[in-house]
């Protein structure tokens, strides 16, 4: 039961495809159950499934392969504990794109592989970390643009039946109860008070 691999893919988004990543991951040799995906965001590592692998699967002797550092996090502080964290408790963790971490060196000299792979994870983690603070500004910066172009966020509002005017009038003279006025114009409770408050005169 020692020296199990498990794999884990992470994508962004639900409309982004981890198709790429479990295929570098087969290859590799991990097996497509042993592989935990998560299509959530790397600001940070409390994500469901990486959680679960953490915390229910991995245990020592075990080997995590991953695709690329920062499908760890885009946080060079949480690539850093992380990878201290799986190295305390025995778990080796391989990233395809970091070579040296695929490398086995006589343990007389480990201690060169690990100044390798130390420089090589700060660097691509300062490198993640940037391209996450990017991604943020670009968004702040769009936004901001769109606001001056007075462009609405969130739902687009919804158009008033065409027999609202008539209804409301029932409503506000008592011959309608609200119940009966939300029945007939076909909208549900919410979406009835939504409207009523919005078009209060």
């Amino acid at each position: 039961m020692d020296n199990r691999i498990y794999g884990y893919a992470r994508v962004s988004s639900r409309e982004q495809n981890e198709d790429r990543q479990l295929e570098a991951l087969t290859k590799f040799g991990v097996l497509q159950q042993n592989i935990i995906i998560d299509k959530a965001s790397g600001k940070d590592t409390e994500r469901e499934g990486y959680q679960y692998l953490k915390r229910q699967i991995l245990r020592s002797g075990d080997t995590l392969i991953i695709k690329e550092l920062d499908r760890l996090s885009r946080n060079k502080s949480d690539i850093k504990r992380e990878l201290e964290e799986f190295k305390k408790i025995g778990v080796r963790v391989k990233i395809l794109d970091i070579h040296t971490t695929l490398t086995d060196f006589p343990p007389e000299q480990a201690w060169v592989l690990e100044m390798i792979n130390a420089i090589l994870i700060e660097v691509l983690g300062a490198i993640a970390e940037n391209e996450r603070n990017k991604i943020r500004a670009r968004q702040r910066e769009g936004i901001e643009a769109a606001k001056k172009k007075n462009v609405r966020f969130g739902r687009p509002s919804k158009p008033l039946p065409e027999n609202w005017q008539q209804v409301m009038a029932e409503v506000r003279c008592g011959k309608k109860k609200p119940v009966e006025a939300m029945r007939e114009l076909g909208i549900s409770r919410s979406c009835y008070y939504r409207l009523y408050n919005k078009n209060q005169k």
